[in-house]
């Protein structure tokens, strides 16, 4: 890869809350890309999150000022990820299923390319398994709203060559992300640490010891965390954040990450957060 953000081009598989996310982070700053999922409507639903998402980037200074946003195309078809410099795989937190699209993936795509997976606990070392070249592949976890949290947690795999490292290094640095190198483990450092935390604040609040609005308050004044972490889960997305739990306590072994029945009913009740406009907050509306 380059040094010009104008030979850029990126693949983003998913177009869920992180993947649009993402695509107008990166189309904001000039680079075109190319979505792609399986459904349709779930893409048509993504072009009007990222025109707000862009406008919106815009408005608070997101982007730089003189350039002009990349083209953002949409397929349901992993074979247009072809000619890509680097591919960013954003699907839910599904270890079997990020599997199975990578592999497919990275079929597709020139040997050298990089192969992103954007999870939130996942380890590097069990989706490597999944594709023939895994010296390619490394993690990031970017942070919602994407295009407005400048850093971004990179997590190395075992395999990760050095080629690969120095490309996502370079690319992010040209989408103007401060890059944080971890080692691999179930949960990396952030995930590892918040949504634990996010979990205990659930049962807090199903234990009647206190609101949801009180644990925000108190985490915010007290502790100096900038939402509550109620807050973010809804804009994290409560059906993302129980997944993100399962695979914690799954490969940790560790009972105590398992979500709570309070987060679980909420997710079954199909309300979600931000995205559907309930969670642990009444937003009224779905937000696009």
């Amino acid at each position: 890869m380059g040094t010009d953000l104008a030979e850029d081009r990126l693949a983003i598989l998913g177009a869920g809350v992180m993947g649009t996310g993402i695509a107008a982070m990166v189309a904001g700053h000039g680079v075109p890309v190319v979505l792609i999922d399986v459904d349709t409507e779930v893409l048509d639903r993504a072009r009007t999150s990222i025109a707000g998402q862009l406008r919106h980037g815009q408005l608070l200074g997101a982007f730089p000022d003189s350039t002009k946003p990349g083209a953002v195309t949409t397929s349901v078809s992993v074979a247009d990820a072809e000619g890509a410099t680097s591919v960013i795989e954003a699907i839910t937190e599904d270890a079997e299923l990020k599997a199975k699209v990578l592999a497919e993936i990275s079929a597709v795509v020139a040997p050298g390319t990089p192969l992103i997976t954007n999870t939130s606990g996942i380890p590097i070392a069990e989706l490597a398994r999944a594709i023939d070249r895994p010296t390619e592949l490394l993690g990031t976890h970017f942070m919602n709203p994407t295009y407005l949290i400048t850093m971004v947690e990179v997590i190395r795999g075992g395999q990760t060559d050095e080629a690969t490292m120095a490309a996502v290094r370079g690319l992010l640095d040209r989408l103007r992300r401060k890059v944080i190198v971890v080692r691999d483990a179930p949960g990396f450092v952030t995930s590892r640490l918040l949504h634990p935390m996010i979990n205990d604040a659930v049962g807090i609040v199903a234990a009647g010891t206190a609101t949801v609005e009180a644990v925000d308050e108190l985490m915010q004044g007290c502790l100096g965390h900038p939402t509550g972490p109620l807050r973010t889960a809804d804009l994290i997305g409560l059906d993302n954040l129980a997944d993100a739990l399962r695979v914690l306590a799954d490969r940790t072994g560790n009972e105590h990450y398992r979500p709570r029945e309070l987060l679980l009913s909420k997710v079954r009740d199909g309300d979600l957060g931000r995205k559907t406009g309930k969670g642990f907050y009444d937003y009224g509306k779905v937000l696009s």
